[in-house]
């Protein structure tokens, strides 16, 4: 298959989430909790919904993003950055009297994350009246992604507003999770991870038979496509004809912290291609495994040909 066979420029995706500024921490060696580690920092641009509309705009898709920014440096080189990747961002507000989202993260010496702190208050803006203002807009996509930096009541307005687009979510934490637990069936595909697939479900997964259960739950409340990340084990994936288990072959991680944006950015890139969920699941788990070999949350260099042809040496086992 040639890449120019995936790519689909009268088809927009609109993103509607967070926007914020990444600083991540790299000691030289093992991390010691509660001691000064010596090490370097780097920052990045960042959050979710920021993330996952440059790694689709990344592979030539037409993407809007809808969020806010602080009137400071880190707004600004946001907003440059971002569109430089080809994300519309001239509808992000800026707001003077906050300040730019910020998510700190630590990792350790496997370069997975050990302890973030986020501060994102500025997403009380990303209100009803921004939404309604937008709606016109949003409702030419034909898919909406949300994360869940909204508040429970926004995302649930903007959900139910949208509910005749194909509305993608990214849970974000166990804890954002409970945001969208009841109105999870309005969303047609979603990505959480186990912790987060148990806080939409009340199932306790440990097992491929709690991955089916919560599945065939999740399903009949009406949600098209389930993928629950599983880490190393790779991703479970669902919809009404095909379930199995997508494994990522071994990869060097330099930053673990950009894959599951990546992720979600190749499954809503496989749905504007028309491609099943296998296919999705197999093209999104090589946008991950490319976004770990890249120590910036996004990996600049992603092409669809470079992940068209390491989505050929996914592991797949179909349940």
């Amino acid at each position: 298959m040639k890449g120019g066979d995936f790519l689909s420029l009268n088809k927009k995706v609109a993103v509607v989430g967070g926007i914020n500024m990444d600083i991540a921490g790299f000691p030289y060696g093992q991390l010691i909790p509660g001691d000064s580690n010596p090490g370097r920092t780097k920052l990045s641009s960042g959050g979710v919904g920021r993330n996952i509309a440059e790694n689709v705009a990344l592979l030539g898709n037409h993407v809007e993003m809808y969020s806010v920014v602080g009137d400071d440096i880190y707004g600004k080189s946001l907003l440059d950055e971002t569109s430089l990747s080809g994300v519309d961002m001239t509808r992000v507000k800026v707001i003077p009297e906050a300040s730019t989202g910020t998510y700190m993260a630590v990792l350790d010496e496997k370069m997975d994350m050990h302890v973030a702190i986020s501060s994102m208050d500025i997403y009380g803006f990303l209100d009803r009246d921004y939404i309604l203002k937008n709606q016109k807009e949003i409702s030419t996509s034909e898919i909406v992604a949300f994360d869940t930096n909204l508040s429970r009541d926004n995302l649930q307005f903007a959900a139910n507003l949208f509910k005749d687009r194909k509305l993608f979510l990214d849970t974000v934490s166990s804890e954002k999770a409970k945001i969208a637990r009841d109105i999870i069936g309005l969303f047609h595909t979603i990505k959480p991870n186990r912790l987060e697939a148990q806080i939409l479900t009340g199932i306790r997964i440990e097992n491929e038979h709690d991955l089916m259960e919560s599945a065939e739950l999740l399903h009949g409340k009406g949600v098209t496509n389930v993928c629950i990340s599983l880490g190393s084990d790779g991703v479970f994936f669902s919809s009404s004809n095909e379930k199995g288990i997508v494994k990522i072959p071994d990869v060097r991680i330099k930053n673990a912290t950009g894959a599951g944006d990546a992720f979600q950015a190749g499954l809503i890139h496989g749905e504007l291609n028309g491609m099943s969920l296998l296919e999705s699941s197999k093209f999104a788990s090589a946008m991950a495994a490319m976004a770990m070999d890249s120590e910036s949350t996004i990996n600049k260099s992603i092409t669809i040909d470079k992940v068209l042809n390491l989505s050929k040496k996914m592991e797949v086992r179909k349940l």
